[in-house]
Order: structure tokens, then C-alpha cells, then sequence
């Protein structure tokens, strides 16, 4: 943008080339409307503002040509289109000057606000996410899923992006969102930050990494995967300068905002910037006072002629009056709190204390109080330069000299020395003095040489008069010397610079007669004085006088050019000052001297009527030179600009004449349709250099609130009704504002601005529209609120201060409050489409507390709650319907349509369209149950609603099933398992009409089951082969796993009604008590057969069907423990009844085993009787031993019986100990196989007490005792078993019987002994 200040040929030179460009805008500009009515105000402003000099309509023949336009065609001619093209363009060149008209006021807001600021304590908003930005992130994660990226994460995480993606970024609700300009890069940061913390929680706990950085770094990855391969600094610098864009704007970046807002091209800003004096505070505050003074004209013209609007009361039109020359009085107050001057491009507005004189604020009173000289106060800064001086002669090179410089009245300053061939310095002293016409003395020195000399001689000096018009740069002045001086020809080189005080506007010589003041034409020295925003006075000065001689205050003056005054002599352009009663005239040297003074005078008065300079404002040389000269001010010339480009009529124009609430309805509407198209997700909020301007616009036209209000609703509707998101805090300030206007009652507003619900409003905690974004535009009557104290507040209790309500904005704000009830009914009904994953955050709940407030009837009765309950009930309804008809159709997207649907499908189908919508109730509970936490209840029934209509398709779907099948059970898991872990849903509607629909499956399948089972029992045992499998053997083990698998399924199911659940639970442990029980008789049965069926003889060996079957008792006894024990209350009555049945088994089991084992000794035994002493068969084997023995080595007699036993007794131990899984049923058999074995052998001793044992059963008896114990204590049979009386009474006889046999043998026993001794242990085995 060019800078207002640039040179006259710069401007020039862009305004040729921007005309080059654009051939239309210039000259459409130079048309003036032929009309007075179709000026830019309307009815009201075309006429009056900006001298329509020029003649004829409108002509699109004129486009892109200064030459002569063609004639329009006849309407006989032209045609239809034709015709509607001239209209086209006639709109759109009508449309165009208001857009400048209104370019106009807006520019005079921006470069001089007195009433708002840009507020600081607005929310920050973030940057949107538009379509192409939401492909692409969706390009990024899709990207790191297919791991082509160098981002480094564990399952957990990749798992968590993975359902963010499918659940969050895929969601057509999500595009939604994008696509209505209400999703931004927090709100997706903010759902997936949400998304894991649940999933981070339920992570297990690792030592020495706590789950807050695993937070932190997982988003750290999610940061990285959305920034993709972006350069984060760069990103942080544009976020940085976005922030700032979003803060506070400079003056120059707000005409560049408006300019695109109204579509104002550069070349016209420039124009119009340059014809304004936008940079001329002074300008700007006069233009002000021109338009309050205007205000107050038309408040006293409605009076007069009973003008008004129509109110709802006549007894509001005189309050009207009132309320309009109220607000004028109260922005005269703010602009005369403003600084007299304003510098620079900052909005500092800061207070300075009120003038003296209070009563300026009625402009009426002409008893104003009056100024004296003392008021009038200027301070003045110098600076004097001395450069060098010229024309030391008569000094020798090497004197020393110096100079003093002094302001009459002040202090005195001293150059640095120099020699006087160099006097040169450059030295600058700064004064300050309240001298209008002050007196600089400078003084040039050389030091004595004489002894006796006190004082330096002074040279010369020279003594000026500077003002702030002096020119600034250094000249030669001649000095004053003394007349014995012999250097007379003395010249020293001065800059004197005067520094204007912005209280100052204008000063200069005139000549000057009036009939109070001044009383004689003289030439005097004037000062315009600007004492505070109201108070101007024209002073004369004398010189070295700080008081004014003399002034003239200048209000209810008017200024403007005057030909010559006859018989006054001196000066050669007049102009004078008028007023009621009195005249004063002033003289000038030059024309444009007097163009500056009368523009100065002009805004200083406050006038209406605008001083008109001579047309020819150039003029010859006054020397008589043929080279014309600009003899005007700049201001003259940018002025002259705009009217050649048509511009005029827009500056001049008086904004009184102009329909302030429709043009400001328009720039509203155009500021919000370029604040919703520009990069921030901004919901409808304005930014702050907006709403800057615009409540400056409102407070210095005086536009209505409710009216602006009144219009930003609409506007806020128009586009949430067509898919925008405007966040619903922001319709409640502006509704709450209308309706407190409407209705009278400020209480609300104050308590909404203040951050708290009123307690009659009965909606607690969750109706607070209390943003700190909402004071934002508390600020914007804060002026307004401010009333002087001179002035009656009409009607307190009102928002802005105004009591007067028209009919139009009753009308407006009721047919408003329907509509935007309906809005809010749509979006509560569309809550999972219109806040999509509960954002925008706090949008949901604002809506709700707006709908509440929407329903009231007026600002102090509260709505009752029933009747909200029934609005959000009733939208919750259709809100079920909405919901589930929009699931269902995108769960049947990928349905073959025509083709027969197989059962199977159809519960797959349902299957999958339950997945949904459980999906669809966890997300309404994770992300809106906190909105709607008041009416919680609600919810509940929206959610029973919405199953209701899923129970229809369930039911049909389960319908078509055939009979006995149970692929539908999958179905009931999945419902139930969500449904039970809800407290609101579990044994709800729904999931009482899914119990009912299952529970007679689950009893057909528990029947069915139970007989499969029982049939598999017989079937399996009647061809078992008890090889063993797992724990037991096939048939055990396929019962038990049908047992546990059924009784895990009933589980799982996790029935929700109490009894029936224990019912299954009883009867299935009734089952498997049955079951096992049937197994456990079946087995002992087979093992009694087994083992009758197996040898008698040393040859047996224990089978491995024996071990398997003590196996299937061993894991009966396990599994009964858990298939037969009751959880709750049982006392394990079915577990204990089993556990006694397995027990007696057992123990039947062991008894034949070992009967088994006693038999088989028992036949050894037997063989050994037949050596009993005093047997025909024990002589007979005697004598053939002997016998033999003395030709050959007969072997051992006995040995390989008790060889052969042993060998058994170890096999057997062995495989028992190897093959049966229960040690303690191991440890039982053993002890009862010993204890039985030594009670045998001790039964047959005993019945042998009296005969002596033959040698050979002595051995093998000795062989058989000591293998057996040594072999069983081997086994871990205790010491008490083996030790027993029954062992010591057969160790006891063998030990007699081997010492019986070793002295009547003489050695025959050949090393068998009962000692206990390894060698006999080494050479046997």
C-alpha cells in the first residue's frame, strides 16, 4: 500500500497506471447521479452531500473512454437483453458508491477512534483446516501406517492412529465440519489426545516410565505425523504472524482489510486518503465535531416536525429525543477527553483531565464561560545551531573564540572554543520558552590577552525573532558590531529551529479589525490555540511576551473567504470570522497563506458550512513571471484530485443525510462474510480490528445496538442455516442483548457479561454463556454507559442506555427468536452432525442453554422446566430416527442389491450394524453426555429410542434364522457386554427385550448340549481304548472340554438378570456333577475288568490302561473343582458330593491293585511251600541237590523265584510312578502294597512257627523281605510304614532262622543275610 505521504508525482503517476488498468473505475467515478434520490444515503444523503455538478445520468456507453459517449438506443431498438444489461450495470455502478460512501466513514473511524479500542482479552482462534488440508493429513497418517515414514512407534501407538484414522479422519461427519469452516488443527488435536488417554490408562504400568510421558510422547508422534515433512520453524513463524494478524492491527492493515471487504481498488484508498486528511488529526477531530453538531441539527429537526420512528409506546418519542442528543453529548465528552493532538499511527487513548470549561458539552447555552489570557498556555522548543562564521580579519590565527546563544528570559549557552582562523562549530543548544515571539541572542567573543582584563571582548552578535514558520535550514546572518571594531563586515552562520505545540494549529502575520477585540487594522503576530476538543482561540502575540495580548474565542463563529475591504489598507487576501453580533476581518500577504488560516479557522469552529477557496488557485508570479505556480495548499490539490476522479461527492457528503443502520447492516454483512472465508476457524466471531471498527462506526453514527444486534443475528443464521458452524455463545450475546433491549430487563445482561447464569433462569452451572470471549463486545457501549453527569439517564434498564424500542425491532427480533429456535431444535436434533465428536468444544452445551433461554417468554420469567424438557425430549427423538436411519444406510452401503439375502448375511449384517451402533452410544457418551448432563435422563431415553429402532432389523434378522442354530449368540455378546456396562441401559427396555429373545436359546442350547454330551460319554467308553491323551484318556478328556467350553460360553454370556443367570450357572454345575460322576463309575468299572483280566504270575506287568484310568480320576478330582463349585452361596455342595465319589473310587481302586499284588506273592508263596520241613517233595529236592552238586555248579534254588518277583515289584513301582499324574494316590498304593505284602509274609511264617524253614525258602524269603523294603523305601513309603511290628516279627524269625540254618548248613546260606549290608545289593544286581 502506498504511503498517504508519498510525493504529488508518485500519486499521480499510480493513479494513471491504476486508470490504465481499470478503465471503468475512473470513468464510471466522474459520473454523478442525475437524481438526487439515488445518492449513497438512500432517500436521505444523495441530494445534499457532494455537489452534483455534473449533469446526465449513468451511460455504460461511456466504459473505458474520455471521448463524447454515443447516445443510448431507443427502448423501440434496443432489446431485452440489452436493457437488462443497462439495469446490471446500473446496479452494480449504484452498489459501487455506496460501497465508497461507506469506504468513506469507515476511514474516518480507523484513523481517528475515540470511542473503542481493539480489545486484548478476545479468545485466540485457530487456524482452519479446509478440504485440500484435511486430504492431505489424511495422506500423512494414511503414509505412516503404510510405515513410509521414519517415525518410530510401538504396536500401542500405531493401533491408537489406526482407530483415529478409521473413527475421526475418515468420518463423513468430519468433512462436514470442514467443509462448514468450524474444524480446525486444535480440534483434531484435541480428539486424539482424548482418543488415547484411554488407552494410555489402561496400559499396564512400567517401572520408571510413568504414563504421563507416554502421553506426552505419543503426541509428540501425532505432531510430527501432521506436520508431515514441513519445516517446523517455518510453521512456527507463519503461526506467530498469524497470531499477531489476529491481535492487533495497525491502521494500515485496517484500510487494507476494508478495502478488500468493500472491494475498494488502492488507487481509490489513495484518493480518498489524501482528500480526507486522514493523516490530519486536527481534520479528523473537526470533521467530528461537524457531525455531532449535525446529530444535535436533526435531533432538534424530528422534534420539531414529530418525525419518529414507530415506537411500541408513544411515550418513548420524546424519550427519543432525549436518548439522541444523549449520545451526542455523551461523544462530545469522549472526544473532549481526548488528547488535544493525536501523533503517529497508535490507538493510545489515553484520558487527560477535563477542561475547565464543563459546560462546552451543550452547544446551545451561549452563556459559555469565557477564556481568559492565563488559559492560554504554548511552550515552545528551540534549537539553535551555530555553524561558523565569516569575516575575522583583524584577529590573529591563534585567538580564541568562541559563542553564547540565549532566549530572552532563559538560560545561556556556550560553543566550545576555536581559533580564529577556524571559527567553526557546529555546536546546538536546545531552549524552552513560552514566547510566542521569542528573541534569540547571539553573541561572537574573543578571550583578553590583557592582565588586568575581566571580561572577554565581545565582537558582534546578532538578535532574531524566529516563529514556527521559520525555515528550518541554516542561513548567514549579518552581526551587529561596535563601531571601533575593525572587522564591520562580520556574517555568522545560523539554523534556528521552533518546534509547533500540538496545541498550536496554525500561526503566522495577519492584518486583523474587529469591533471587541482588535480594535485597530494593525499587522499582529496570531496563534490558533486549541485549548481542549471545543475550545479554539485566535491570540495575537507580542514579542518577549508569553500571555496573549489579546484573543478571541471562536465558538459559534463561522469562518469563510471575503473579497477586499474598501479603506483598508494592508493585506492582499481577506477572510473573515462571523458571529451574532460581531465581525472581525483578517488580512493576508498571500493566497495560499489565507487558504491554510480559513482551514484552520473552519475546523476550529465546528461549522457546517465549508469555506469555498477562489477557483483559480493559480495565479502568476508576483514578480510578473509567465511560470505558473501552485499557490495552494497540498490539501487543495489532493482535493482537486478527487473531484477529477469523481470522489468528491464521497468526501464532501454529509454523513447526517445518510441511513446509518442500513449501511452499517451492509459492512456488517460483507465483514462477516470475508471473516468466515478467511483462514481461522473463527464461528461467526469477528476479529479484533473488526469489531473495532465497527463499534466506532456504531458509536459515532449512532447506530441502534439492538438494531446491529438485530442484523448480526440474521446474518449469523442466514449462514448457520446454510451449513456454516457460528458457535452458539455468540448467538447468545446478541440474542440476550435484542431481548434485554425488547423486553426492558438488563439484569440478564449484566449477569452474562459479568460470567453468571441468573439463578431464576433455573439452568445452574450449565446455561452460562460466560466465554471470556463474550466481554469482547461488552465493549462496545462501554462509552455509551458512561453518561455526564449532566444528563438525565432516561431508562436504566436497558443494555445500552436506550429505553426507546421501535416497532421493527420488536417485529424483527420475534421473527428472529423463531428462527433461531428452529435452528437450535435442528441442531440438538442433528447433535452428532452439527458438533461432530463434541466440537466444537463447549458448543453443544452453549446450544442447549440458548435454546433454554430462547423459550423464555420475556428476560424475567424463567421458562418451566417441563416445557424445555419436552422441546429437548422431542428433539431427541427425532434426533434417534435421524441417527439410526443414517447408520443403517451406511451400513448397508456395500449391500448387493437384487440378489437374495441368506440368513447368514442378514445376521452378518446385523452383527455388523450392532458393532455401529454400540460405536454410535460410546461416542455419544464419551463426547455430548457432558452437554447434556442437566438433562441426562434424556439421553438415556434417546438411547433406548435408538435401540428400538435397532431391535426391529435385530428381530427380523434373527427371525429367518433356522431352528437349533447358534450363530446368533455372537449377536447377544456383543450387545449385551456393551448394554451391561452401562448403568443407565443395563436391564433397560431393550435389554430386556434381548433377554427374552435369547433366553429361550440359551436354554434349547444347554438342553441340547447336555444330552450331546451324555450320548459322547456312553458312545466314548464303550470303545475306549484308554490310551492315554492329556490328563486322562479320550473320552475324559473330550467330556471334560465340552464341559468347560459349554460352561465358559453360559459365562461369557454374562446373563444380565440376576436369577436366571444362577439358574444356568446351577444347572450347568448339576450337569457336569452328573457327568463326571457317570465317568468316574464307568472307569472304576473298566479298571476292576482290566485287572481281572491280567496275569496271576510274577509275569504281570501293570498296563498303561491301569495308570490312564487312575489319571482320569486324578484330572476328575481337578475338574470338578471348577465345573462343580458354586462361586456364590453354594457351600460346594455339587463339587463336595463328587469329591467323596472320586475319593471312595480311588480307594476301591488302590484295594484291587494291590489284591492284584498280593496275589501274584501269594503264588510265590505257594512254591515255596513245597519245601516245607517233613514234605515228601522237600526230601526228594534235598537229596537231588546234594547229589548233583558234588559233579556240577547247580544254581541257587529260589533265587530266580525271588529274582523274578522282585523284578516285578520294581517294574510295577516304576510305571505307577512314572505314568499316574496324583503323587499322593502313588504314595497310598505304595503303603498299601508294602503293608499288605509284609502281612502276607508274615501270615505265612507264622503258619510255619514250628517247623524250621528250608534253606532254600529262607533264602528266597530273605531275598524277597530285604528287596521289598529297600525298594519301597526307595519309592518314599515313611519309616513308620516300612519299620512296622509286622516287619520286625519277619526280620526277626529270618534273622533266627539264617543263624539256625548257618550252623547246620555249615556256610550253606552262601552270603544271604539279613544284615543290612551293599555287597549282597552289588552282586545281585
Amino acid at each position: 500500500m502506498l504511503d498517504p505521504s508519498s510525493s504529488e508525482e508518485e500519486s499521480e503517476e499510480l493513479v494513471e497506471e491504476e486508470s490504465g488498468k481499470e478503465p471503468l473505475a475512473p470513468a464510471a467515478a466522474r459520473l454523478s447521479p442525475s437524481r438526487p434520490g439515488e445518492g449513497p444515503g438512500g432517500g436521505g444523503g444523495g441530494g445534499g452531500a457532494g455537489g452534483g455538478g455534473s449533469a446526465g445520468g449513468l451511460q455504460p456507453g461511456g466504459r473505458g473512454s474520455s471521448a463524447a459517449r454515443p447516445a443510448s438506443p431507443s427502448p423501440s431498438v434496443a432489446s431485452e437483453k440489452e436493457k437488462d444489461e443497462l439495469e446490471r450495470l446500473q446496479r452494480e455502478e449504484e452498489e459501487r458508491k455506496k460501497k465508497l460512501q461507506l469506504y468513506v466513514f469507515v476511514m474516518r473511524c480507523i484513523a481517528y477512534p475515540f470511542n473503542a479500542k481493539q480489545p486484548t482479552d478476545m479468545a485466540r482462534r485457530q487456524q482452519k483446516i479446509s478440504k485440500q488440508q484435511l486430504q492431505t493429513i489424511k495422506d500423512r497418517f494414511q503414509a505412516f501406517l503404510n510405515g513410509e515414514t521414519q517415525i518410530v512407534a510401538d504396536e500401542a501407538f500405531i493401533n491408537a492412529v489406526q482407530s483415529y484414522y478409521e473413527v475421526f479422519l475418515k468420518s463423513d461427519r468430519v468433512a462436514r465440519m470442514v467443509q462448514s469452516g468450524g474444524c480446525s488443527a486444535n480440534d483434531s488435536r484435541e480428539v486424539f489426545k482424548k482418543h488415547i488417554e484411554k488407552r494410555v490408562r489402561s496400559l499396564p504400568e512400567i517401572d520408571g516410565l510413568s504414563k504421563e510421558t507416554v502421553l506426552s510422547s505419543w503426541m509428540a508422534k501425532f505432531d510430527a505425523i501432521y506436520r508431515g515433512e514441513e519445516d517446523p520453524r517455518k510453521q512456527q513463524a507463519r503461526m506467530t504472524a498469524s497470531a499477531a494478524s489476529e491481535l492487533i492491527l495497525s491502521k494500515e492493515q485496517l484500510y487494507e482489510m476494508f478495502q478488500n471487504i468493500l472491494g475498494i481498488k488502492k488507487f481509490e484508498h489513495q484518493l480518498l486518503y489524501n482528500a480526507c486528511q486522514l493523516d490530519n488529526p486536527d481534520e479528523q477531530a473537526a470533521q467530528i465535531r461537524r457531525e455531532l453538531d449535525g446529530r444535535l441539527q436533526m435531533a432538534e429537526q424530528i422534534a420539531k416536525e414529530r418525525k419518529f420512528p414507530k415506537f411500541v409506546s408513544k411515550e418513548m418519542e420524546n424519550m427519543y429525543i432525549e436518548e439522541l442528543k444523549s449520545s451526542v453529548n455523551l461523544l462530545m465528552a469522549n472526544l473532549e477527553s481526548m488528547p488535544v493532538s493525536k501523533g503517529g499511527s497508535e490507538f493510545k487513548l489515553q484520558k487527560l483531565k477535563r477542561s475547565h470549561n464543563t459546560s462546552i458539552i451543550d452547544m446551545g447555552e451561549e452563556n459559555e464561560n469565557q477564556l481568559s489570557k492565563s488559559d492560554v498556555v504554548l511552550s515552545f522548543s528551540l534549537e539553535v545551531v551555530i555553524m561558523e562564521v565569516q569575516g575575522l580579519k583583524s584577529l590573529a590565527p591563534n585567538r580564541i573564540v568562541y559563542c553564547t546563544m540565549e532566549v530572552e528570559g532563559g538560560e545561556k549557552l556556550q560553543t566550545d572554543q576555536a581559533e580564529a582562523s577556524k571559527p567553526t562549530w557546529g555546536t546546538q543548544g536546545d531552549f524552552t520558552t513560552t514566547h510566542a515571539l521569542p528573541a534569540v541572542k547571539v553573541k561572537l567573543f574573543t578571550e583578553s590577552t590583557g592582565v588586568l582584563a575581566l571580561e572577554d571582548k565581545e565582537l558582534g552578535r546578532v538578535v532574531l525573532h524566529p516563529t514556527p514558520n521559520s525555515p528550518k535550514q541554516s542561513e548567514w546572518h549579518k552581526m551587529t558590531v561596535s563601531k571601533n571594531c575593525p572587522d564591520q563586515d562580520l556574517k555568522i552562520k545560523l539554523a534556528v529551529r521552533m518546534d509547533k505545540p500540538q496545541n498550536m494549529k496554525h500561526s503566522g502575520y495577519l492584518w486583523a479589525i474587529g469591533k471587541n477585540v482588535w480594535k485597530r487594522w494593525k499587522k499582529r503576530f496570531f496563534v490558533l490555540v486549541q485549548v481542549s476538543q471545543y475550545t479554539f482561540a485566535m491570540c495575537s502575540y507580542r514579542e518577549k511576551k508569553a500571555e496573549p495580548q489579546e484573543l478571541l474565542q471562536l465558538d459559534g463563529y463561522t469562518v469563510d473567504y471575503t473579497d477586499p475591504q474598501p479603506g483598508l489598507d494592508g493585506g492582499r487576501t481577506f477572510f473573515n470570522a462571523v458571529k451574532e453580533g460581531d465581525t472581525v476581518i483578517f488580512a493576508s500577504d498571500d493566497e495560499q497563506d489565507r487558504i491554510l488560516w480559513v482551514q484552520a479557522m473552519y475546523r476550529a469552529t465546528g461549522q457546517s458550512h465549508k469555506p469555498v477557496p477562489p477557483t483559480q488557485v493559480q495565479k502568476l508570479n508576483a514578480k510578473g513571471g509567465n511560470v505558473p505556480q501552485i499557490d495552494a495548499p497540498i490539501s487543495q490539490f489532493y482535493a482537486d484530485r478527487a473531484q477529477k476522479h469523481g470522489m468528491d461527492e464521497f468526501i464532501s457528503s454529509n454523513p447526517c443525510n445518510f441511513d446509518h443502520a442500513s449501511l452499517f447492516e451492509m459492512v456488517q454483512r460483507l465483514t462477516l462474510d470475508h471473516r468466515l472465508n478467511d483462514s481461522y476457524s473463527c464461528l461467526g466471531w469477528f476479529s479484533p480490528g473488526q469489531v473495532f471498527v465497527l463499534d466506532e462506526y456504531c458509536a459515532r453514527n449512532g447506530v441502534r445496538g439492538c438494531h446491529r444486534h438485530l442484523c448480526y443475528l440474521r446474518d449469523l443464521l442466514e449462514r448457520a442455516e446454510n451449513g456454516a458452524m457460528i458457535d452458539p455463545t455468540l448467538l447468545h450475546y446478541s440474542f440476550a442483548f435484542c431481548a434485554s433491549h425488547v423486553h426492558g430487563n438488563s439484569q440478564l445482561m449484566a449477569e452474562l457479561l459479568g460470567g453468571s447464569q441468573p439463578s431464576a433462569d433455573g439452568e445452574g452451572g450449565k446455561a452460562s454463556a460466560a466465554e471470556t470471549e463474550t466481554k469482547k463486545d461488552s465493549k462496545k457501549e462501554s462509552k455509551k454507559k458512561k453518561e455526564p453527569k449532566t444528563q438525565p439517564n432516561p431508562e436504566p434498564k436497558r443494555p445500552d442506555g436506550i429505553g426507546t424500542v421501535t416497532v421493527d425491532e420488536k417485529e424483527r427480533f420475534e421473527e428472529i427468536k423463531e428462527r433461531l429456535r428452529v435452528l437450535l431444535e435442528n441442531q440438538i436434533t442433528h447433535f452428532r452432525y452439527c458438533f461432530p465428536f463434541g466440537r466444537p468444544e463447549g458448543a453443544l452445551k452453549a446450544t442447549l442453554s440458548l435454546l433454554e433461554r430462547v423459550l423464555m417468554k420475556d428476560i424475567v420469567t424463567p421458562v418451566p422446566q417441563e416445557e424445555v424438557k419436552t422441546v429437548i425430549r422431542k428433539c431427541l427423538e427425532q434426533a434417534a430416527l435421524v441417527n439410526y436411519t443414517r447408520l443403517s444406510e451406511y451400513a448397508k452401503i456395500e449391500e448387493n442389491v437384487g440378489r437374495l439375502v441368506t440368513p447368514a448375511k442378514k445376521l452378518e449384517d446385523t452383527i455388523r450394524l450392532a458393532e455401529l451402533v454400540i460405536e454410535v452410544l460410546q461416542q455419544n457418551e464419551e463426547h455430548h453426555a457432558e452437554a447434556f448432563a442437566w438433562w441426562s435422563d434424556l439421553m438415556v431415553e434417546h438411547a433406548e429410542t435408538f435401540l428400538s429402532l435397532f431391535a426391529v432389523d435385530m428381530d427380523a434378522a434373527l427371525e429367518v434364522q433356522p431352528p437349533d442354530t447358534w450363530d446368533s449368540f455372537p449377536l447377544f455378546q456383543l450387545i449385551n457386554d456393551s448394554l451391561r456396562s452401562d448403568y443407565n441401559l443395563c436391564n433397560g427396555k431393550f435389554h430386556k427385550h434381548l433377554q427374552d429373545l435369547f433366553a429361550p436359546l440359551v436354554v434349547r442350547y444347554v438342553d441340547l448340549m447336555e444330552s450331546s454330551i451324555a450320548q459322547s460319554i456312553h458312545r466314548g467308553f464303550e470303545r475306549e481304548s484308554w490310551e492315554p491323551v492329556n490328563n486322562g484318556s479320550g473320552t475324559s478328556e473330550d467330556m471334560f472340554w465340552k464341559l468347560d467350553a459349554l460352561q465358559t460360553f453360559i459365562r461369557d454370556l454374562h446373563w444380565p438378570e440376576e436369577e436366571f443367570g444362577k439358574h444356568l450357572e446351577q444347572r450347568l454345575k448339576l450337569m457336569a456333577s452328573d457327568m463326571i460322576e457317570s465317568c468316574v463309575k464307568r472307569t472304576r468299572i473298566a479298571f476292576e475288568v482290566k485287572l481281572q483280566k491280567t496275569s496271576r504270575s510274577t509275569d504281570f506287568r501293570v498296563p498303561q490302561s491301569i495308570c490312564t484310568m487312575f489319571n482320569v480320576m486324578v484330572d476328575a478330582k481337578a475338574q470338578s473343582t471348577k465345573l462343580c463349585s458354586m462361586e456364590m452361596g453354594q457351600e460346594h455342595q455339587y463339587h463336595s458330593k463328587i469329591d467323596e465319589l472320586i475319593e471312595e473310587t480311588v480307594k476301591e481302586m488302590i484295594t484291587l491293585l494291590v489284591a492284584k499284588f498280593v496275589t501274584i506273592l501269594e503264588g510265590v508263596l505257594a512254591k515255596l511251600s513245597r519245601y516245607d520241613e517233613g514234605t515228601l517233595f522237600s526230601s526228594f529236592l534235598s537229596f537231588t541237590v546234594k547229589a548233583a552238586s558234588k559233579y556240577v555248579d547247580v544254581p541257587k534254588p529260589g533265587m530266580d523265584v525271588a529274582d523274578a518277583y522282585v523284578t516285578f515289584v520294581r517294574h510295577s513301582q516304576d510305571v505307577l510312578r512314572d505314568k499316574v499324574n496324583e503323587e499322593m494316590y502313588i504314595e497310598r498304593l505304595f503303603d498299601q502294597w508294602y503293608t499288605s505284602s509284609m502281612s502276607v509274609v508274615c501270615t505265612w511264617l507264622t503258619d510255619r512257627m514250628d517247623l524250621q524253614l528250608h534253606i532254600y525258602q529262607l533264602k528266597t524269603l530273605i531275598r524277597i523281605v530285604k528287596k521289598t523294603y529297600r525298594d519301597f523305601r526307595l519309592q518314599g513309603v515313611l519309616d513308620s510304614t516300612l519299620n512296622s511290628k509286622t516287619y520286625e516279627t519277619i526280620r526277626n524269625r529270618l534273622t533266627v532262622e539264617e543263624a539256625t540254618a548257618s550252623v547246620s548248613e555249615g556256610g550253606g546260606l552262601q552270603g544271604i543275610t539279613m544284615k543290612d549290608s551293599d555287597e549282597e545289593d552289588e552282586e545281585d544286581d
